[in-house]
């Protein structure tokens, strides 16, 4: 079993974001910067994660919830001090602690996994996981001995000609031997211009005491990169949306132009679907085999069956079963299940709804709180009319009944299996099965009237 525990720094305010959320839960590919690090860290085998929260902590707690454990960092005095926090509940420990960043969306659980293991296999008391950075102006330069270990970490501004042609900088995520660590911290000074402990003089204490300093480069540098603005945030949007659509094109699902298409981090697509230009498939959302999705379509936390077809939805905290047919411009709002082969032709909402097997709702109406059997047709222009100002109530339809055009069904009501109800009927009362209802003022035509209006 791995013995790794991991302290994730998520206290800072993140100024540059100007934002009054914690920089931490702003969003890129469909979930919090912070869930991604935990989500990383613990498919690299953490036995334990621990967050450190300090600005919005109590929001950030609640995000958390039961995925980690949390301690507070009341005062931000530096990344040193931070991992100070999490003494306490690292006194049984005695293995390998991971310092991890908050705001570092793009990692992933294979890197993490590599930095550990290699950290184990050095035998090393610290392992620095670096990148080797196309232009690394600004960054801290990692600079090795002969034999590979870490002499020293040094600031761009501290660094000299030639070890700023260096490109491997430093990620400011670490391996450590617990011990080793918080003895260490434990001599590290805030005298320095901020005031503040820095984690990375743990590496040189250790240094001077002979430890050995190890450090892993990432195959990719754009893994380790952090998020302190929103126009950094953006660029991180990209790259997970772009490794999302490959990871779904590599296993069999057509995406017609990647570039303009956008698919959240946990949402799963079968193989054969054919996803078109401007589609959206967010949060908790999953997709059959053999769909075809969009153009200009959302779907957020939806159940999706296969041989689904729809162009220009929006569907939200829902489900559809195999089959189904939807569009153009249709909204199936939450709480709505609408069974195999189902057809929702265009301008059609359905909400808080359960459609049955085939039934038919072509175009132009609203199906609100409503239980409708299977095989049934809805003519075009039918509401159920589900408020009456204060309360909502359920209309109920049975198999294989037919509801003709421009008809509004006044919940609650039933209209029964088989039933018929004819164009322009307003039904307040219940249609019993097999029987047709007509519910609308008797013709009346007047002869001449409009010479006479002349």
């Amino acid at each position: 079993m791995s013995d790794l525990v991991t302290v994730i720094l998520a206290a800072g305010k993140g100024t540059r974001m100007k934002s009054a959320m914690p920089k931490v839960l702003h969003k890129a590919g469909g979930k919090a910067m912070l869930q991604h690090v935990i989500d990383a860290a613990q498919a690299a085998g953490a036995k334990r994660n621990i967050v450190v929260v300090g600005f919005g902590g109590a929001v950030v707690q609640e995000a958390v919830g039961t995925q980690a454990e949390v301690v507070v960092q009341k005062e931000q005095l530096g990344t040193g001090h931070a991992v100070l926090q999490a003494a306490p509940l690292l006194r049984e420990e005695h293995g390998t602690v991971m310092v991890l960043c908050g705001d570092t969306p793009l990692l992933t659980g294979e890197l993490l996994k590599k930095l550990y293991d290699a950290h184990r296999e050095a035998g090393a008391k610290a392992t620095v996981l670096t990148a080797v950075m196309p232009d690394a102006t600004g960054y801290g330069r990692i600079i090795r001995t002969a034999t590979g270990t870490v002499e020293k970490i040094v600031e761009h501004k501290d660094a000299s000609d030639a070890e700023r042609r260096v490109q491997e900088v430093n990620s400011g995520i670490y391996c450590f031997e617990k011990d080793d660590l918080f003895a260490a911290l434990a001599q590290v000074t805030c005298d320095n211009a901020q005031g503040e402990y820095y984690l990375p003089d743990v590496l040189s204490i250790l240094r001077q005491k002979g430890e050995k300093i190890w450090a892993v480069a990432a195959d990719d540098y754009e893994s380790t990169l952090g998020i302190n603005s929103r126009v950094q945030l953006a660029g991180a949007e990209k790259i997970l949306r772009r490794r999302k659509n490959i990871e779904l094109m590599e296993s069999g699902v057509t995406i017609m132009d990647p570039d303009s298409t956008f698919i959240d981090a946990d949402v799963t697509v079968g193989r054969d679907t054919v996803i078109y230009p401007f589609t959206w498939l967010e949060g908790d959302t999953h997709v059959g085999e053999n769909c075809t999705l969009g153009p200009s379509s959302r779907f957020s936390d939806a159940i999706i069956g296969s041989g689904v077809t729809a162009q220009f939805v929006y569907a939200h905290s829902c489900e559809m079963a195999d089959g189904v047919t939807m569009g153009p411009y249709v909204h199936i709002r939450p709480n709505t299940k609408l069974a195999a082969k189902v057809k929702i032709g265009n301008f059609v909402e359905v909400k808080n709804s359960n459609i049955g097997l085939g039934t038919k709702l072509p175009h132009l109406s609203y199906i609100g709180d409503c239980d409708m059997g299977g095989g049934v047709n809805m003519g075009c222009g039918t509401i159920t009319v589900n408020y009456d100002g204060k309360k909502k109530y359920r209309t109920v339809i049975g198999d294989n009944a037919f509801v003709g055009c421009n008809s509004n069904l006044v919940a609650p009501v039933t209209i029964g299996d088989g039933a018929y109800v004819a164009a322009g009927s307003t039904i307040t009362k219940e249609v019993p099965p097999s029987d047709l209802a007509v519910a609308r003022a008797r013709q009346k035509n007047i002869a001449g009237w409009a010479d006479k209006r002349k």
